[in-house]
């Protein structure tokens, strides 16, 4: 009798628990959705093809793509920053001018895609007061952001002209050194062009600051950074980049740069990117992504191409090539979910360790979110932009307030970009 008892206990225990845990979780659940609802969610950084910016395909669709509209509204993420991309190539005349038309060329598909596609549905910001005037209409909202500074050639008066086109953001260089800056990709080789900056990019530092534009650190070297940051009479940011202390990638900030945007004023954007994440589990991880990746692309006829391969390729080549991985990535994914017995594979959590860690090392103010979509990004419950609640319900989850969380999500950026916008108020004034 006492054994059944005892029995009876231990079934009413566990059916109590696990009732308290359901319940725990739907009130957990129901405060992350109604936070993601309240909060301004902004990605910083997003890439964007050209040939989603047609008449008859574009981002009003839904696309397989990671970022569009109909995705950024499923998942609700009410800011996309797209990217104005140029890869690098040759230091010369030519180089600068297919450079300079092929950043032209994108920010003519986000004007087109504001003005002409889908203009009741998302609408170009340029500033934070336009972001929350945007915001509380119902629209999606769309900001610019340039990668890699080369297309300004040697032409400092292109700096205004990008900014005049809505870019509010640049970095001084990308995998490859530029005409500005040397890149993080020269730490394999201890290779580098200018030591830093060189002379013209250090004039685009200044010109930036006038001008109302905020730099980017996340592709430069590191000492082309302290440079940065030291000439910089503004914050600067980083747009897509993690810890080095917890992922050892040149693409990450160590701690030395972490403390320097600090003190700087700026911010952080945490990415999304597998291997920035956690080396561990993508290393584990990435030989199964390849062997299906290199199926999917042998099925259509193109040929899987590592790192070294794609940076020989010149900049249109390399375009279709990633076009080809677009299409490809989508597929992956979903059949590798149907695959059985594959390490763990980098997750929302990993993206959220270092939102921790960045937070404790510098201060919640200093910390941002981003993704790299439809440039390399994408993990685990963070595959697309219809997925952007889970990074919400992991913070929610480890006791971010909706301040907190407000903070990290928009926050932190529109103040930065508030105060470089002042600085240049400033400095048009005084000249």
């Amino acid at each position: 009798m006492k054994s059944i008892f005892y029995l009876i206990l231990f079934l009413f225990m566990s059916v109590s628990c696990n009732t308290k845990k359901s319940t725990n979780d739907e009130e957990l659940l129901k405060k992350a959705k109604e936070i993601h609802k309240r909060v301004i969610t902004l990605d910083t950084h997003d890439d964007i093809n050209i040939k989603n910016f047609t008449d008859s395909i574009n981002y009003s669709q839904r696309l397989e793509n990671q970022v569009n509209l109909p995705k950024m509204k499923e998942g609700g993420l009410d800011v996309a920053w797209f990217i104005v991309y140029t890869g690098q190539d040759s230091l010369n005349v030519e180089g600068y001018k297919n450079a300079y038309d092929n950043a032209m060329s994108k920010f003519d598909a986000i004007h087109r895609l504001v003005n002409v596609y889908a203009p009741n549905e998302i609408e170009l910001a340029l500033t934070s007061d336009d972001v929350r005037r945007i915001n509380a209409t119902g629209k999606k909202v769309a900001m610019i952001g340039i990668e890699n500074g080369y297309p300004i050639g040697t032409d400092l008066s292109n700096v205004k002209k990008f900014y005049d086109l809505g870019g509010r953001y640049m970095s001084l260089a990308h995998n490859g050194h530029s005409q500005l800056s040397d890149s993080n990709t020269g730490e394999k080789d201890n290779l580098w062009l200018h030591n830093g900056l060189s002379e013209l990019g250090k004039q685009v530092i200044a010109e930036m600051n006038k001008q109302g534009m905020m730099i980017d650190i996340s592709h430069p070297s590191k000492e082309a950074i302290k440079q940065m940051i030291s000439l910089s009479k503004a914050p600067v940011i980083a747009s897509h980049s993690s810890a080095r202390a917890l992922c050892d990638h040149s693409r990450n900030l160590d701690d030395e740069l972490l403390k320097l945007v600090k003190e700087n004023g700026g911010v952080v954007q945490t990415v999304a990117f597998k291997s920035y994440l956690n080396t561990e589990k993508f290393e584990k991880r990435v030989k199964y992504d390849i062997e299906v990746a290199k199926e999917i692309l042998d099925s259509m006829n193109v040929k899987w191409l590592e790192r070294e391969e794609i940076g020989k390729l010149s900049a249109a080549d390399r375009g279709k090539y990633f076009e080809h991985l677009g299409k490809m990535v989508p597929i992956r994914n979903k059949k590798m979910k149907l695959m059985k017995g594959l390490p763990p594979a980098v997750s929302v959590a990993d993206l959220v360790d270092h939102i921790d860690y960045m937070v404790k090392l510098i201060g919640i103010e200093h910390v941002g979110i981003s993704s790299d979509f439809d440039g390399g990004g994408g993990i685990e419950g963070w595959e697309d932009a219809s997925e952007t609640f889970n990074v919400t319900l992991e913070l929610v989850k480890r006791e971010y307030t909706e301040n907190q969380i407000s903070m990290l999500w928009s926050d932190n950026l529109l103040r930065v970009l508030d105060e470089v916008q002042k600085v240049a108020a400033e400095m048009q004034s005084e000249n």
